[in-house]
């Protein structure tokens, strides 16, 4: 894998500025994330190109800020179908997404 799941130097960074509210921020972002699949799931079963671009949208943002680039780009391209109403590859994206969202988050929950 050329890329890493995740940029320690973003998290790092997070850990330095949060400092005691890094395990709460942490913990935030997981949840969120569970919410964020949940909402992908419900717009691409729905055939609702709108709701999957925004809700892609909103993930990329969230994964980037917490340095999981290679789960914000397939956030991106997820959001790109949806933009563009071509969501043929949206269930193998999201398939994608949630996948990685599972090896992020053992990452993130693993003792550093």
């Amino acid at each position: 894998m050329s890329e890493p799941r995740l940029d320690e130097s973003v998290l790092m960074s997070l850990k330095e500025v949060m400092e005691d509210e890094y395990p709460l921020l942490l913990e935030t972002f997981l949840c969120d994330s569970q919410e964020r699949i949940r909402l992908l799931q419900q717009a691409i079963a729905n055939e609702d190109a709108p709701a999957v671009r925004n809700a892609a949208h909103s993930f990329k943002g969230s994964c980037s800020n917490m340095g999981a680039a290679l789960l914000a780009g397939f956030c991106k391209q997820l959001e790109e179908a949806g933009r563009t109403a071509q969501l043929a590859q949206a269930p193998a994206l999201l398939s994608a997404i949630e996948a990685e969202f599972a090896a992020v988050r053992e990452l993130m929950q693993a003792p550093h």
